[in-house]
């Protein structure tokens, strides 16, 4: 069973840049399809970032496109979220998570979820 600890958030200005990191305690993640989610105030969780168990593919909020990039570092058992160009509107609370038998944009296909870390996009 998977357990994902997230780390590297924190509150940085707008335009700046953060690395998010999803780490496996226990297992190792390179058998899994691995998501990033955020929750911002009274909004629903959205979907944010994918990468496939290969790291072979990738998906991304349309919103994010060209300014997060998703990717895995199988040696470290990570999965990171690297953010530039950060916006106000990025600030929430962003969850990793884990499947092992599917992978996108849909939270329900994810079995494992870290404790969420909080982002804050403000000058």
């Amino acid at each position: 069973q998977a357990q994902l600890v997230e780390s590297g958030g924190g509150l940085v200005q707008p335009g700046g840049s953060l690395r998010l990191s999803c780490t496996g305690s226990g297992r190792t993640l390179s058998r899994y399809f691995v998501g990033w989610f955020r929750q911002a105030p009274e909004k629903e969780r959205e979907f944010v970032a994918a990468i496939h168990r290969d790291g072979g593919a990738t998906d991304y909020l349309d919103s994010v496109k060209g300014r997060f990039t998703i990717s895995r570092d199988y040696v470290e058992n990570t999965v990171y979220l690297q953010m530039n160009s950060l916006k106000p509107e990025d600030t929430a609370v962003y969850y990793c998570a884990a499947s092992l038998t599917a992978w996108g944009s849909e939270d329900r296909w994810y079995d494992y979820w870290g404790q969420g870390i909080q982002v804050t996009v403000s000058s």
